[in-house]
């Protein structure tokens, strides 16, 4: 696995509409083990493959809770119910973060690694994480959305790093 670069904003690559997958073969699952070792290196909560220069459907997420770490592939979010507003902050624009409204329940369709269809029911702020990567793909950041944006580059780290 390896841990690749985050691309930053204003790179291009993070406003495009990503290609769907069509091969599944070694090269993605590699790519996915890499998301995630990347993910995991920068503490971050999900990742999509525009964050790493790769203009693919892919995404991870894991918000640290018992759904572990999900990869999909093509995702879609098929259904969605309620509303939520809360914090988001994205690896790719380091220092910021945003109130954003987002349905509260989903339903995301796609694929797994080896191109089986999968589906996960996400709510909360596992739902939050993924309509984050969903959007993504879709070359639209946080920042396009929230309600509010505000610096966090001056407040102090967890564990008073």
């Amino acid at each position: 696995m390896g841990i690749r670069l985050i691309v930053k904003e204003p790179d291009p690559v993070l406003r495009e509409i990503a290609a769907e997958v069509t091969k599944f073969n070694p090269n993605l699952k590699k790519l996915l083990k890499d998301m995630a070792a990347t993910m995991y290196d920068a503490e971050g909560v999900g990742l999509a493959a525009p964050q790493i220069g790769i203009s693919k459907r892919v995404i991870v997420v894991d918000v640290g809770d018992e759904n572990g770490l999900v990869e999909m592939v093509n995702p879609v979010i098929v259904e969605q119910e309620g509303e939520q507003l809360g914090p988001e902050g994205c690896l790719s624009i380091p220092n910021l973060n945003g109130e954003v409204r987002r349905a509260d329940r989903i339903v995301v369709k796609g694929q797994n690694s080896d191109g089986e269809p999968i589906t996960v029911n996400a709510s909360g702020y596992f739902a939050r994480a993924f309509q984050h990567e969903v959007d993504h793909l879709n070359g639209i950041l946080f920042t396009d959305l929230a309600e509010s944006i505000y610096d966090i580059s001056d407040r102090p780290k967890k564990g008073g790093e």
